[in-house]
């Protein structure tokens, strides 16, 4: 939710929506300065998520760090950037910040994984008394981007100085992008297996749940609304069908808008709480007919 007009408008907007939780960004992503962030605005957020029952509320982290580059000034000004993020985060009382691992760019996958490492153990090290957790995001393996492997995530979780103050976020858009399936019984098992395996499923903090407008495999970062996409209604419905994620928060990172009143975030919520509700996927077309049927973007 967007922070314009001050970050308490966030909490209330996901409350008008009907959310239990609430992502935002703490500053503008596409610049390296901040805004201070005053007492008075931290208390305003945390005041309007207590009176709303807003529960885990985060933080994506801005879009220009990148903690796998080796060039120095880049390197620097990530590393403070993801420090200025966590500082802010414990100032407003989020449980984490979300962020990409990096891209490797002129350097092997290998190198580019032992630098997020190193970045991560510098910035925990410059935050002693930080409480919010790090939660790297698998990618969709756009270019030279890391992440798009839960191998890779496991290393960077293996060899992190301070494991404890890092988690994962997931994101279905970026796995199914990647290659990792998730409709069928079978491609969901096979998936979660691979996850338990590499990273723990206990390390899985939050979920980004996001239909592709691109195909499995394609490599490309596209978000589609739910059901919408490639991936279907039906990767959404196993995945909030599985006990193991009752009590992990999701987040929509949909596009916004609206159509004839409703927003589409509003819409979104209400398929996916209809997921939820049905027993066998059998039942799903007709309970989506029954509220109206999917996102319809003009």
């Amino acid at each position: 939710m967007s922070i314009a007009g001050g970050y308490y408008k966030a909490a209330d907007a996901a409350a008008e929506h009907g959310m239990d939780v609430v992502q935002i960004f703490t500053r503008n992503t596409n610049q390296w300065k901040a805004k201070p962030l005053t007492p008075e605005e931290a208390q305003q957020f945390s005041d309007a998520c207590a009176r709303h029952g807003l529960r885990h509320p985060i933080a994506h982290a801005s879009y220009l760090i990148n903690l796998a580059s080796s060039d120095t000034e880049l390197r620097r000004k990530s590393v403070d950037a993801m420090v200025l993020e966590l500082e802010r985060a414990d100032a407003l009382g989020l449980e984490g910040v979300v962020v990409h691992p990096g891209a490797s760019m002129g350097n092997s996958e290998q190198q580019g994984l032992e630098l997020i490492v190193a970045a991560l153990d510098e910035v925990c090290e410059r935050l002693p008394d930080g409480r919010a957790k790090i939660l790297l995001e698998n990618t969709a393996g756009q270019g030279t981007c890391l992440g798009w492997r839960f191998e890779h995530l496991g290393f960077m979780l293996e060899r992190a100085a301070q494991p404890q103050r890092l988690g994962v976020c997931l994101d279905t858009c970026h796995a199914f992008a990647a290659g990792y399936g998730l409709a069928t019984a079978r491609e969901y098992r096979e998936t979660m297996d691979e996850l338990d395996k590499h990273v723990g499923i206990e390390r899985v903090r939050a979920w980004h749940v996001n239909d592709s407008k691109r195909e499995r495999g394609s490599r490309v970062d596209r978000h589609d609304h739910i059901g919408c996409g490639k991936l279907g209604l039906e990767p959404f419905w196993r995945l909030l069908r599985d006990s193991r994620w009752r009590h992990v928060p999701k987040y929509l990172e949909t596009n916004k808008g609206e159509r004839n009143g409703e927003t589409y975030d509003a819409r979104n919520l209400l398929v996916l709480q209809t997921l939820a509700r049905q027993r066998s996927f059998a039942s799903v077309p007709a309970a989506i007919d029954a509220i109206g049927g999917l996102v319809q973007e003009a």
